[in-house]
């Protein structure tokens, strides 16, 4: 299987959580449309592992912050450099992205979330399909 995924986490204050996961589902649809086949953000439930690092310490998390968890899904390592390339000069995306990163209300600290892509190395199919 040649999929591709960008993953990603970061904080997001609790009191503008429904602000960004609007702002999120348009996003989504944005990246759909340069090829991902499916976009995910999760909001953290559980977060500590005794001995380990948390996600909570990775974004240096604040008392009035969630964790935001997510990745996008592309067919292929090519389709997700173009999307990559396509997608910030979308002026959809300045739109919906600007308000976010307004520091006299900052919602998206860009500096504080944690990102990177991947490429499959072991996948367990669900077999009841």
């Amino acid at each position: 299987m040649t999929q591709y995924i960008d993953g990603f986490v970061l904080p997001v204050p609790r009191i503008h959580l429904d602000e960004y996961k609007s702002v999120s589902e348009r996003v989504a649809d944005i990246w759909r449309e340069y090829g991902a086949i499916a976009y995910f953000e999760y909001v953290g439930d559980d977060l500590k592992f005794e001995g380990t690092r948390s996600f909570i310490d990775a974004v240096d998390v604040k008392e009035d912050e969630v964790v935001v968890f997510g990745w996008v899904v592309f067919p292929s390592k090519e389709t997700r450099d173009l999307a990559n390339k396509r997608v910030p000069t979308d002026a959809r995306m300045t739109e919906l992205i600007t308000p976010l990163t307004d520091a006299k209300r900052l919602i998206f600290d860009v500096e504080r979330m944690v990102y990177g892509g991947f490429r499959s190395f072991v996948q367990s199919p669900d077999s009841s399909s």
